[in-house]
């Protein structure tokens, strides 16, 4: 695997209140240095003996491939940030920025003070969508091997020294407000536009219970919390109750294979949310068989131990 060096993408000569000198000594020494490196590195791996060689010396080596990955991706997002107007922000990133921070101004804060907090030191800033939220959020990280996972970047502020030290000495705040004025935001949107595409990460498909109404362990909560009416039944099967310690609070345990010795107990006017261990068949059986009876049942997604995962309470299973 060879790596190819990406072409600078920002016009230096246009920029405002950066120099053509900063960001060549920038994508020369340290984009390229960094690319240089990771070829070295993936050759290194391609050639080593994987039955012969210690597990340390691999992972350092695949450590040192991460850092370099990320450092080449990330200064080519750099590079790719620059050369528009910063205080231009097209209608669909200002929307996409208001939703998820309040406004374009709370971002732009959030962001710069999280550059602020890096001067002096080393590290990214970065604009970046979650698929699996559907959102933007600004993050920061310590060197080139923090980030979120799955998370795709979509603008990115060098704070290491080498890429502001040049025109601006021990200035880091000077460097940040010039960074801002330059941001491309059409760039920018282009590269938004594209994460929005890709999907979330596949949710757990139950096609046997597709039909069948489910809620979130959080809604749940969110019920509870209200203090509106619900019948929470614990189906967990019998044979695993024996040995539970706890049972989640405000649920009352029965037995499913009995359904009929105490679907009576259950009001008709009152929604029935069942779960089992982990959500995936007691509980949602269970709930079949009541919206058959004529409850307005559901089951809860994650069962017994999502419950406990978000921090719900429970008590003492008698």
């Amino acid at each position: 695997m060879q790596y190819h060096l990406a072409p600078l993408f920002c016009r230096p000569w246009t920029l405002n209140g950066i120099t053509p000198r900063l960001i060549e000594s920038h994508y020369e020494g340290n984009y390229g240095g960094a690319l240089r490196r990771l070829n070295a590195i993936t050759e290194e791996l391609e050639a080593l003996d994987p039955t012969t060689t210690s597990a340390e010396a691999v992972n350092r080596l695949k450590r040192d491939e991460a850092a370099m990955l990320n450092s080449t991706l990330l200064h080519e997002l750099y590079f790719a940030s620059l050369g528009g107007d910063g205080r231009a922000v097209p209608e669909t990133m200002a929307a996409a920025l208001a939703r998820d921070f309040g406004s374009t101004d709370r971002w732009r804060q959030q962001f710069i003070a999280l550059a602020n907090a890096l001067a002096g030191g080393s590290g990214w800033v970065l604009l970046t969508y979650v698929p699996r939220d559907g959102r933007l959020i600004n993050q920061s990280g310590a060197d080139h091997g923090q980030n979120i996972a799955g998370g795709i970047p979509i603008l990115a502020l060098d704070m290491y020294e080498h890429a502001y030290h040049i025109d601006f000495g021990a200035n880091a705040s000077a460097y940040v407000a010039a960074f801002m004025r330059n941001i491309d935001w059409s760039a920018v949107e282009g590269r938004y536009e594209d994460a929005t595409r890709v999907a979330p990460p596949r949710p757990l498909e139950q096609k046997q219970f597709a039909g069948v109404p489910a809620m979130t362990v959080e809604e749940v909560k969110a019920m509870l919390d209200s203090g509106e009416r619900v019948q929470i039944i614990d189906a967990r099967p019998r044979h695993y109750t024996t040995r539970a310690q706890d049972i989640m609070e405000g649920a009352v345990w029965r037995d499913p294979e009995r359904l009929d010795e105490w679907i009576g107990e259950l009001s008709k006017t009152d929604p029935v949310v069942t779960y089992c261990v982990y959500g995936f068949h007691i509980g949602c059986e269970t709930a079949i068989s009541l919206r058959k009876a004529g409850f307005d049942a559901r089951y809860m997604a994650g069962g017994h131990y999502a419950w406990k995962a978000i921090g719900g309470k429970v008590r003492l299973f008698e």
